[in-house]
């Protein structure tokens, strides 16, 4: 009976330091089941009672048994998004696998994790719990609803793994983040009307000068060069004189986008809620840009605030993904130049092309560069991207009033602007610029 009560201590002993090193340790039961079965046992050898073994006996057994093929190391946890190019609105699904290696199985393996602001998971921040078998592996799959743009990381997980008949447990098991990139939406934005000047050599805006193109400008007589097929038989019937139908070249354009980052303002709820100033910036541009850049158009893009990124001149589908990727890293806030000079010091904007700038309007600077533009002879837009809810963060007893004499001085300056040739509309999604571009395109086809 002696050599049974050391026996199992070296037993419990060599377990214990097992599961230490090898990152596992006990739990509760463990300790009950060996402080059960060695009170038994000592009352046994006290009293010299035998039934007291036969007692203790399916206690010693069945912790031997579950001990003996314990996990000699901890689970290994892997992290990784399903699709980790996402649109907002758009469901996530973050997968985590678990490995047990070894021989050794899991009873069950917890999985926590942080709350994260930008989706909405459906499976709220309560821990997932599932059994994990000898060498295999258990796939956890969070899933929620992206809010918000922007390139997010979705923060390690902490994995905790019970063995042995939830004997030892083992320590907490860290994963690697994940990034996931998520491009802004766009709305089915809609601009039917054509720019205001067409600079390129094919494309599908009308020019206001003389080619092949399929918008009807005139009939004329015919002269040496003209193609047999510019025909127009009825007039040269009527007339008994060859005339041919005259067309206006249709000619592909350059937009400029220009994203005044200056200050951020408004709340910021994600897809469903309200939208801040970079949030609707980021948005607008995102569809004007894949609007033109599906018409064949060439597009540029040019932050104003703090850093003056630009991205070149493209088209295309690939040029659309370029600027989706360069628009994720846009950052509100000042810097130490004024970004008016380096605007024009670093990038050089055609004469003919048409420019539309995303501007809260929220800084004197952004006027002077509307100012500026509008007097070069551009084809110049704003689109105010000041959210209409704006209030200011703090309040006090002229707050109300100062913030009224605030927005007297803001529309003054909307119509001074329109005075100037600069016309101001909000953003409103589908068909926001479709007028605007209307009286540009008339203004810009008047004689001078």
């Amino acid at each position: 009976m002696t050599e049974s009560l050391a026996a199992l201590k070296g037993l419990a002993r060599g377990a214990v330091m097992a599961s230490d090193s090898a990152g596992w340790s006990t739990t509760p039961a463990l300790r009950r089941a060996l402080v059960l079965t060695l009170a038994l046992l000592v009352v046994a050898v006290v009293t010299g009672r035998v039934d007291l073994v036969v007692l203790a006996t399916p206690f010693a057994v069945g912790t031997s048994v579950a001990l003996l093929r314990r996990p000699r190391a901890l689970p290994t946890v892997e992290v990784g998004a399903a699709d980790s190019d996402l649109r907002e609105g758009a469901d996530l699904h973050v997968e985590i696998d678990v490995h047990a290696d070894g021989d050794a199985a899991y009873d069950f393996a917890l999985v926590s994790r942080e709350e994260l602001t930008w989706i909405r998971d459906q499976n709220g921040t309560r821990p997932l719990a599932a059994p994990v078998g000898a060498g295999k592996r258990t796939r956890f799959t969070l899933s929620g609803r992206v809010l918000r743009w922007g390139r997010h990381t979705v923060p390690p997980v902490r994995v905790r793994a019970v063995a042995c008949g939830a004997l030892l447990t083992s320590g907490s098991v860290t994963s690697r983040a994940a990034a996931v990139k998520v491009f802004p939406s766009t709305e089915p934005f809609k601009a039917d009307e054509a720019m205001p000047n067409a600079a390129g050599l094919v494309g599908v805006h009308r020019s206001r000068r003389y080619g092949q193109g399929g918008e009807l400008a005139g009939i004329r007589q015919f002269a040496p060069g003209d193609r047999l097929r510019r025909i127009d038989w009825r007039t040269s019937l009527r007339t008994r004189e060859l005339h041919v139908a005259q067309t206006l070249s249709d000619r592909d354009a350059e937009l400029v986008l220009i994203l005044d980052v200056l200050h951020e303002a408004g709340r910021s709820e994600g897809f469903e809620g309200e939208s801040s100033v970079l949030d609707t910036t980021v948005r607008a541009a995102a569809g004007i840009a894949q609007h033109y850049l599906g018409r064949g158009d060439r597009v540029r893009l040019m932050e104003y605030g703090g850093r003056n990124r630009a991205l070149r001149v493209g088209s295309g589908r690939r040029h659309f993904v370029a600027a989706l990727e360069w628009l994720l890293n846009i950052r509100h806030g000042e810097g130490p130049h004024d970004p008016t000079a380096g605007i024009f010091a670093r990038q050089v904007i055609p004469q003919q092309a048409l420019l539309i700038v995303l501007t809260p309007l929220l800084d004197q600077r952004s006027v002077a560069l509307l100012a500026r533009l509008a007097r070069s002879g551009r084809s110049v837009l704003a689109v105010d991207t000041l959210p209409a809810n704006a209030r200011p963060d703090r309040g006090g007893p002229w707050t109300e009033a100062a913030f009224g004499l605030w927005r007297m001085e803001r529309r003054n300056t909307l119509a001074q602007l329109l005075e100037h040739g600069v016309p101001a509309v909000p953003w409103v999604g589908a068909g926001t610029l479709d007028q605007v571009l209307r009286e540009v395109s008339r203004r810009a086809a008047a004689p001078r």
